[in-house]
């Protein structure tokens, strides 16, 4: 047997086993999705870099989302979508580790952004005249210091409880990009440490993150009946309206996944797999859209050189 921890040699990506002769029509949805991520989070990125109006925490923090949706999206779906148009797609163990760290750094990352936002509509209708006096740009810097060393620190270690085992079988892997379980799967050593670091602490870490953003919109939602006139009430609905769609966009098919794939043992693994890979895509494309639409500032900025009369 060839064990070796460091240089295993070259995996192979499979794609969605079961579905081969569908793939070239899954990867049409997948290559449109992944332009329009791509151009949606750029184009929030570039807007929010240049213009002043929108140099506020609320659009640091969106920027940062588009930033991180950007490597997500740039991570795997490239990836994905030549496995599904040329074949299986061989990936070196570096590239599979690289791949593995961006993958589950930008999903806990996105996690911690999203909670940053809820506390950032927390402080804004809570304490709208302190607003500024809470959220210095000191605070914001130490925010997102936070944010990026906290998902550095999880998702690292999944690095070296990697690189230390070794492999001695045919790596083939039956998804469209690596993961950190479905790599230690091929390993020819027990990995009790990877089944419980790579589930429970992403995990709890996330479960976490849901919990005070829940903590968060139970306060704001007794702030908001609480005031005086129908339309403060409106106001701050819809100022809450985007960042309630990309919780839920980015929550409901990371857990449908999670749970479908720990307890839906009857359920055939290409949808697992065909569901891990919707959670990968449709938020860093559907994010952009909406916070497009329900953010008035973004959304005059888009519309105002299309239709400069119908704005003046």
């Amino acid at each position: 047997f060839n064990l070796s921890s460091f240089n295993p040699g070259p995996f192979i990506l499979l794609g969605i086993p079961g579905l081969e002769e569908f793939h070239v029509w899954i990867g049409i949805p997948f290559f449109v999705i992944y332009l329009v991520a791509l151009a949606g989070n750029s184009v929030l990125l570039y807007l929010i870099s240049t213009e002043r109006s929108l140099h506020e925490p609320m659009f640091l923090f969106l920027s940062m989302l588009a930033a991180t949706d950007l490597i997500l999206s740039n991570t795997c779906v490239p990836k994905t979508f030549s496995i599904f148009w040329l074949g299986p797609q061989e990936i070196t163990f570096p590239g599979c580790l690289t791949q593995m760290f961006f993958l589950h750094y930008s999903f806990v990352m996105d996690s911690a952004i999203l909670l940053a936002m809820a506390f950032d509509r927390y402080v804004a209708i809570c304490f709208p005249l302190r607003y500024t006096s809470i959220l210095t740009r000191q605070i914001i810097t130490k925010i997102v210091m936070a944010i990026v060393s906290r998902s550095f620190c999880i998702i690292f270690p999944c690095v070296f409880l990697l690189k230390r085992l070794p492999f001695c079988r045919t790596l083939t892997i039956p998804h469209t990009y690596c993961e950190h379980i479905g790599i230690a799967q091929l390993a020819c050593a027990d990995i009790p440490i990877n089944i419980w670091y790579g589930f429970a602490v992403p995990i709890m870490t996330v479960t976490s993150d849901l919990i005070l953003i829940g903590i968060s919109y139970t306060l704001i939602l007794h702030a908001i009946f609480n005031l005086p006139s129908r339309d403060a009430r409106q106001k701050a609905f819809n100022t809450c309206g985007s960042h309630v769609c990309g919780i839920l966009i980015f929550y409901t098919p990371a857990m449908f996944s999670v749970l479908t794939h720990r307890f839906g043992h009857n359920i055939p693994h290409s949808f697992h797999i065909l569901t891990a890979n919707l959670y990968v895509a449709i938020p860093p494309a559907l994010n952009p859209i909406i916070y497009g639409m329900k953010t008035k500032q973004i959304r005059e900025k888009i519309i105002l050189p299309f239709f400069p009369k119908g704005n003046q």
